[in-house]
Parts: structure tokens; sequence; C-alpha cells
């Protein structure tokens, strides 16, 4: 096996140990391999490894990935949504993870595409994060009945990174809280759970993440 087999196996297993402490199916949980600054040889090692959803932070390098990898895979767009580089992402993209303001979702809906799309939620507060709060979300939904492409899906969040994945639990435990209250409040049946990366994704699959994005467990250090 070369590196970056070994890499999915174990993730795949630690992804399993997680699901069976949760008593869960790990069918439930859609592993997405985050590439960005991961070249396209790599990225094909690892689609024959199986691996069919990847994750981009910048929507001109994956532009170019994506136009040179083969059809058939599912794209997630997970960074920050760049008003100047809206125009591109119904194109590219089948999900995105990164929605917070009300005017990034009115524009993508006037390219007429349909788009699966995950609210960003800012739970710890950090200034360096982007995503909205609970309050914000809310005024999003409140009027999401109105875009006719714009398909809400889940919510997303990046917890605070730490050696000791323990320590960020509540903060999957609070997003999964305000999924199942938002889609009480807004009658929504979203189920998705982005949440949980490669030094916590174990602890976000016990709190009930659907979505797992994995970089560095799967390519190493990026350079």
């Amino acid at each position: 096996m070369n590196s970056i087999e070994d890499s999915v196996k174990r993730v795949q297993e630690k992804i399993g140990n997680a699901c069976a402490r949760a008593g869960r199916n790990p069918s439930g949980v859609r592993l997405i391999a985050v590439t960005k600054t991961v070249d396209q040889e790599r990225i094909q090692k690892a689609v024959s490894c199986g691996i069919k959803d990847f994750g981009e932070n910048y929507v001109q390098e994956a532009k170019k990935k994506i136009e040179e990898l083969p059809r058939g895979l599912t794209w997630h767009m997970i960074g920050y949504i760049q008003t100047n580089k809206i125009k591109f992402i119904p194109k590219l993209f089948h999900y995105i993870h990164s929605a917070d303001r009300w005017e990034v979702l009115e524009r993508l809906d006037q390219y007429e595409k349909p788009l699966k799309v995950l609210f960003e939620m800012n739970i710890s507060g950090e200034s360096s994060k982007h995503g909205t709060t609970e309050e914000g979300l809310k005024k999003i939904l409140e009027k999401i009945h109105t875009l006719k492409y714009i398909k809400p899906v889940g919510l997303m969040t990046m917890a605070p990174y730490t050696e000791k994945s323990e320590g960020v639990r509540n903060i999957f435990r609070t997003l999964r809280e305000i999924l199942s209250r938002v889609n009480r409040e807004f009658n929504l049946d979203m189920n998705e759970l982005s949440m949980g990366m490669s030094s916590d994704f174990e602890v976000a699959i016990e709190e009930g993440a659907t979505m797992v994005r994995i970089g560095t467990a799967l390519f190493g250090e990026r350079q």
C-alpha cells in the first residue's frame, strides 16, 4: 500500500470505531477529503481508494482540479465565499458548507442551479473564524423560502484546534442542539452536521457529525 491508501484505511477504521461507540451506522458519516494545496496525482490516488467527496477552500484552485479530474465526484465548497467568486460556484460545486450571509445566498440563487447549502456557525466565538450566530442563522431562515434554488440541508462549524479533542466536544454538541432547535422552529428537515477535522473528527462523530472534513490525516501536513 502507498501512504494515502494506508491513511484512508486508518481514517475509515477510526470512523467505524467512533460510530460503534455512538451506536451509529458508519454509512451515516460522509468522509470529505480536503484537498487544499493537494495535487491532482494524490487526489487521484484517493479516488482509487474509493473516496468520492472532496472539499476545496478556494474557487480558483478548485476550478482547475475539477476540470481535470474524473467526472462523477462530489465537490464541496468549504472555504469562505468571496463575493467576486460567487459566479463560479454553482458550476463547480454540489454542496456549500460555508454560507453565513444572506447576500451570498441571494446571489447564488440568481444562477438558477440547485445547490445544497450548509450554514457555517461560529460556535466558539473566535474572531479569526467565519460563521454566523444562532440569531443570525434564524434571520436567514426566516426568508430562506424565498430562494428557489437553494436547498438548506444542515450546519457546519470549525472547533478551535486542540491536542485534546475531548475539550471541543461541547462545540459539536452545541451545533447539534442548534440544528434541532431551528428545524423545529422553522419546520425544516435539515439533517447534515459538517463538523470534525483531522484532530477531532472522532469526537464530532460521537456527537452526531454526518460529514467530516479530513485533510492532514489523509494527505499529511501541508507544505
